[in-house]
């Protein structure tokens, strides 16, 4: 019930073709890292890709929006969750992290500790929006694009994507800058932002749009 070691494979790292050709607009944007905790990493060899190029790609990118002002934001699950308030999620993963044995998995991993200028929204379910202040922290600030990074690409990364879009904020996956439970459900998460969605880029993608 719980999440399974997970397989490495090779990090997708080609441009998609996207149904909308949004521009990136700094001045819009606002920047997620999605549930980078020790936990939901250490279900991989973190040796091997595409671990390595997960934290690389994050890494530049938060750099890149610090430099030009880009809000940075984290999600992360809380160690302690009443039963009550994890709910459903009992029934697909288990106590998860909430198991005391996990616990000291909670922290973001290092490379990616959040700075003081960054904001870490308590994570209750699959999407950032649910049971957060998101939505107004990103209208407060003037944000409409959302990038989005982390794991899992096909959980919580897609459900936020899908629940932006649904709130006209425009949602850009980082497709090199997410890991999931396999090279089949990274790939499908990109297809549907592209198609349904939002747009999936690369990192040097974003990069050069942010340039």
């Amino acid at each position: 019930m719980s999440i399974p070691s997970l397989p490495s494979y090779p990090m997708p790292d080609q441009p998609v073709n996207n149904r909308v050709n949004w521009s990136l607009e700094r001045a819009r944007t606002a920047l997620l890292i999605h549930d980078m905790q020790d936990y939901f990493l250490g279900k991989f060899d973190t040796t091997q890709a595409p671990i390595p190029e997960l934290l690389s790609t994050i890494t530049r990118l938060r750099a890149r929006c610090h430099t030009l002002g880009i809000p940075v934001f984290y999600t992360a699950q809380p160690p302690v969750q009443p039963a009550a308030d994890r709910a459903l999620l009992n029934d697909f993963w288990g106590p998860g992290l909430t198991d005391p044995a996990q616990q000291a998995g909670a922290g973001v991993v290092s490379p990616l500790t959040p700075g003081p200028q960054d904001t870490v929204l308590t994570k209750w379910r699959y999407s950032a929006f649910q049971r957060s202040d998101f939505r107004q922290q990103l209208e407060n600030q003037g944000r409409d694009q959302l990038l989005i990074t982390g794991v899992y690409a096909h959980i919580g990364c897609l459900s936020t994507a899908l629940e932006a879009f649904m709130q006209d904020i425009q949602p850009f996956l980082v497709l090199d800058a997410c890991a999931d439970f396999s090279l089949d459900d990274h790939q499908m998460a990109v297809r549907h932002v592209s198609r349904c969605c939002g747009m999936s880029l690369t990192t040097a993608e974003t990069l050069q749009s942010l340039a």
